[in-house]
């Protein structure tokens, strides 16, 4: 089956030399990809341009991104109503920049802009906006895909990332949610409907997305399209 796996984080520019992203390495969406391609699965590799992980070898393909907008352009650009996997493991930035002031010496606020934002001038308040979400408007864009999402979370725990997971699976219309990070505690969880599948380690975790696939080939008809 031809399948898209996105891997690393976005950023969002501040100015021409600062930027807003994450930790995100891309090593798991990376060797996703490969362990896809492996399987004998047809892979295109959305990889962001400053993901650290060792990029994959052929016959993976593989596309860059950069910020979150790029990413969205680079999904709709691959969009179809063909049988596809989407495993959507990319660390998309929850926050872009908005307008950036200077307080001036009579009290108020001054928007300021430039190629370099000076730090002479001292502090500076700066604006965050959300980004986008791109999952939402990815069953949209690709009606027949089997699409998989990813929930990290930081606060909290397990039972409450897992209730997040499904509550994406229901908002999104994705067929199953990958759970991980501190809140989830050691190993990923796969959520699909109402089944939670405990999986100890990465290798598990690829193992059982590929079992998963191959269900979810069968169930929605023949491979069609590119």
């Amino acid at each position: 089956m031809r399948c898209l796996v996105t891997a690393g984080p976005t950023f969002e520019p501040l100015d021409r030399v600062r930027r807003l992203t994450n930790f995100s390495t891309g090593n798991l969406g990376t060797a996703l990809a490969s362990h896809l391609a492996a399987s004998g699965h047809e892979v295109t590799l959305l990889r962001s341009d400053t993901a650290t992980a060792v990029p994959p070898l052929p016959p993976v393909k593989i596309l860059p991104f950069s910020t979150t907008a790029d990413l969205a352009g680079q999904f709709l650009a691959q969009a179809n109503d063909a049988l596809i996997a989407i495993f959507h493991a990319a660390a998309v930035s929850d926050f872009s920049f908005g307008p950036v002031y200077e307080r001036q010496p009579a009290g108020h606020l001054e928007v300021i802009h430039g190629g370099k934002i000076s730090t002479r001038t001292g502090s500076l308040l700066v604006t965050l906006r959300p980004t986008p979400k791109i999952l939402p408007n990815l069953r949209e864009w690709f009606p027949r895909a089997v699409i998989i999402g990813w929930k990290y979370e930081v606060d909290g725990l397990r039972p409450d990332v897992l209730a997040k997971a499904q509550r994406q699976l229901v908002e999104c219309t994705s067929d199953a949610c990958v759970t991980n990070g501190p809140a989830h505690g050691p190993g990923f969880s796969l959520v699909v409907g109402e089944t939670v599948v405990a999986l100890s380690d990465q290798n598990a975790l690829f193992q059982a997305l590929t079992a998963l696939l191959e269900k979810k080939g069968a169930e929605y008809g023949p491979v069609t399209g590119p």
